[in-house]
């Protein structure tokens, strides 16, 4: 049976290319700042190791061009980098025999859209380095990595303290950061209840609903993190070794602690809002119903006057036609059962 030619298939251009097309290179450099600390003694399985030079690299944005960089300095795995490049990746942690690699989501304020989105940050985690990447500012991360450029005494302490000690305090900082954005949620919450009991209950259905998504976009972005400490709970031995004399594990569990703190207060505002909802649509419902109710109480007014104009004012003949007189009385009459029955109402709280 003769041999069929195979068909060759051809695969789209991926836009995440690990080589950079080369009028990029052209352009510009690599958009990487790195700062380089003074060299420390680390301690790992029980072994004091050479003195090593501590670094830690920061990328924002990265593109095919910083891949390529972190390619060529660093002996990552090309799935990471892949990774690196994409923006809807969810958190975890890799372990490799070298590095670790972790993906950690921190909420961020979007103004373009007005609501909380997910920032991004990627970071590889060695023995004598850290590399962090943003698919978005994250101002705790920058701001941290400008105080130790700036400040040479926090870079010696944070550095000689070895890739475990810095890793908790980027990781650490933005959690940190977490608490003053859900303090404005609780802000808004109050401001909300306010103009519920201020008679503006219609009007605050928008800030109710917009509340609610902030608080739903930071628990999507909160909750899954608790996989990733988990995991990092464990590899943090192998990996994370501090100096001779440190223990890392209490500020890892602060790091638990301090999420915890931040999903029970997520926990504690959706139940919140929740509740104004519900008392939002109660007001509402109370104020249509009261509304209801004087609109039925003057119909069933209306409903014996009617009854008798229209007895009256038939075509045929009734007692006293003809008579001012009795038209006269059958006003009266009407008008007594009006205030009669006004009376009786507002007897029985109807009106």
């Amino acid at each position: 049976m003769p041999s069929l030619p195979k068909p060759r298939l051809r695969r789209p251009a991926r836009s995440g290319s690990l080589v950079a097309p080369a009028a990029d290179q052209a352009e510009r450099a690599p958009r990487v700042e790195a700062i380089e600390g003074p060299p420390s003694r680390r301690r790992g399985s029980g072994v004091v190791e050479p003195v090593v030079p501590f670094r830690w690299v920061n990328i924002e944005r990265a593109t095919p061009l910083e891949a390529a960089w972190l390619a060529e300095h660093y002996e990552f795995h090309p799935l990471d980098l892949e990774d690196v490049l994409s923006r809807n990746q969810r958190p975890k942690i890799d372990e490799y025999p070298d590095y670790l690699f972790i993906v950690l989501h921190f909420p961020v304020f979007d103004r373009s859209v007005g609501r909380l989105n997910a920032g991004e940050l990627d970071v590889f985690v060695g023995r004598d380095y850290i590399v962090t990447i943003q698919n978005a500012p994250l101002q705790p991360v920058e701001y941290l990595f400008e105080r130790c450029r700036q400040k040479e005494e926090l870079r010696d302490q944070l550095f000689s303290k070895g890739s475990g000690f810095l890793l908790y305090r980027i990781v650490d900082d933005g959690f940190d950061y977490c608490f003053p954005m859900l303090r404005k949620i609780g802000n808004k919450l109050d401001a909300v209840e306010d103009e519920i009991f201020e008679g503006r209950a219609q009007e605050v259905v928008r800030d109710i609903s917009n509340v609610k998504q902030e608080i739903i976009n930071f628990r999507k972005v909160i909750r899954p993190q608790r996989a990733v400490l988990r995991d990092l709970e464990g590899a943090k031995q192998r990996f994370l070794a501090p100096p001779e004399g440190e223990e890392l594990e209490i500020y890892f569990d602060d790091i638990g602690d301090a999420h915890e703190r931040i999903w029970d207060m997520l926990e504690n505002y959706k139940e919140v809002i929740e509740a104004l909802e519900d008392t939002n649509e109660s007001v509402i419902s109370h104020r249509v119903n009261e509304v209801l109710r004087v609109l039925t109480s003057i119909s069933v007014i209306v409903l014996p006057l009617t009854l008798i104009a229209s007895i009256w004012g038939m075509n045929v003949g009734v007692p006293g036609e003809g008579d001012d007189g009795d038209f006269y009385a059958v006003v009266g009459g009407m008008v007594v059962i009006l205030i009669g029955m006004l009376l009786a109402f507002r007897k029985r709280g109807w009106l």
